[in-house]
């Protein structure tokens, strides 16, 4: 070895490899020994051959049945048994309110999740959570991608049914400022548009007088949020549920409101129900073309009145809830946003994130929070770290 250049000098560098030599598999101290006593065996080459039958004999014997676990694995597979993650996600019982709507518990439970009726493809759960590459906004004279908006959610004057109905407007407002504020500081790039957003039509257990299984939020009511929020200079969602009737029924009754500039309009297929089903019972869902007709009908509506273009949420917590997904399109004139819905702790919430925004990234991406079900409550540093960033946050 002295002989030899230093490595990595000019010498060693230009230097021909050596010869090389025949390796060895054994030291020869331990080849010495395994002379000794296993002389019949004439060298490495041998004895290596009958180390490797008795490997090769001992794994047969020591293993199960042939193919076993890949046929398990492909059971696994063909019965579903990796499913799409489902948080808690129960509707709270609502308290009487100002507005005299009120419901019974529409709870569904974990064993009623499971076996709610599937009328669409389960999601294909190899997600690519990469972020997908920004392209040109379809709406160039919407609020997003330049501002994030801020939601505060739920029903005036009912404390169970989020952050909006437990205090007036005005407390509302400021405590929603703050929660900007925290956005801001964590993404000071990008300004946050503050909204309120209120629950049109309230599912109930029962028929109601036209079937619908819902209740109306009493239209003087939305006046005064409708002016509350344009004399702040902030926006107004209004939440439909559904219920018995269609899409279309459910727009058109809250025409007045959003032919307002700054009211726009979110849609719950939770309690989207077909005939025989109940709020409550049964997990809700809408189908693509539902959403196409409501994206057609805001551009309609905003081209014919010359106002700036209107925002669409879509609240989504099971793979269900959006039939036809894969067919949910972009439309010029209309900002679509998917939200990510449902309470959990944070590992929960990031899977449900990851499939029900990161896996169809369609338009622009939602997600909700609930002050007092999330345990811990996810900061906005949090949020914002999601793969897609969030272009709304929802609270309840």
């Amino acid at each position: 070895m002295a002989d030899r250049p230093k490595p990595f000098s000019s010498e060693w560098i230009t230097a021909p490899p050596p010869e090389p030599t025949a390796p060895h598999l054994f030291s020869d101290r331990i080849r010495a020994i395994i002379t000794r006593v296993a002389r019949p065996l004439p060298g490495d080459r041998t004895l290596s051959v009958w180390m490797l039958l008795i490997l090769v004999v001992g794994s047969l014997l020591l293993a199960g049945p042939p193919g076993q676990a890949h046929l398990n694995e492909l059971a696994a597979l063909e019965s579903g048994a990796t499913p799409a993650p489902v948080i808690d996600w129960d509707e709270q019982e609502p308290a009487s309110s100002s507005a005299s709507i009120s419901t019974d518990s529409l709870a569904v439970t974990d064993d009623e999740a499971s076996v709610a009726p599937i009328t669409s493809t389960p999601p294909d759960l190899q997600l690519d959570l990469g972020q997908a590459p920004e392209q040109p906004a379809l709406t160039p004279d919407g609020l997003m991608p330049e501002y994030r908006i801020l939601t505060y959610y739920g029903f005036p004057g009912n404390e169970q049914m989020g952050i909006l109905g437990e205090h007036e407007m005005h407390r509302v407002l400021e405590l929603l400022r703050q929660q900007a504020a925290e956005y801001e500081a964590a993404d000071p790039s990008r300004p946050v548009m503050i909204a309120f957003e209120v629950i049109a039509s309230v599912a109930q257990p029962e028929p109601q007088a036209d079937g619908s299984f819902l209740l109306d939020i009493p239209s003087e009511l939305l006046d005064q949020y409708a002016a509350f929020t344009a004399a702040n200079d902030i926006l107004l969602f209004l939440d439909v549920q559904v219920g018995r009737r269609t899409v279309e029924a459910e727009i058109e009754g809250i025409r007045p409101w959003l032919e307002l500039p700054h009211v726009h309009l979110a849609i719950d297929p939770e309690f989207a129900m077909e005939e025989g089903q109940i709020p409550g019972d049964h997990i809700g869902q809408v189908d693509a073309t539902d959403i196409a007709f409501a994206q057609q009908w805001l551009v309609d509506l905003t081209t014919g009145l010359g106002i700036p273009p209107k925002v669409l949420i879509v609240h989504q917590f099971h793979y269900t809830m959006i039939e036809n997904k894969d067919q949910v399109e972009p439309m010029a004139g209309v900002q679509l946003v998917i939200d990510a819905d449902g309470f959990g702790p944070p590992a929960t919430k990031r899977d449900a994130y990851a499939v029900m925004i990161g896996q169809i990234p369609i338009e622009y991406h939602g997600v909700k929070l609930f002050y007092k079900q999330d345990v811990p409550l996810m900061t906005a540093e949090e949020i914002l770290d999601l793969d897609p960033v969030p272009d709304l946050v929802i609270y309840q």
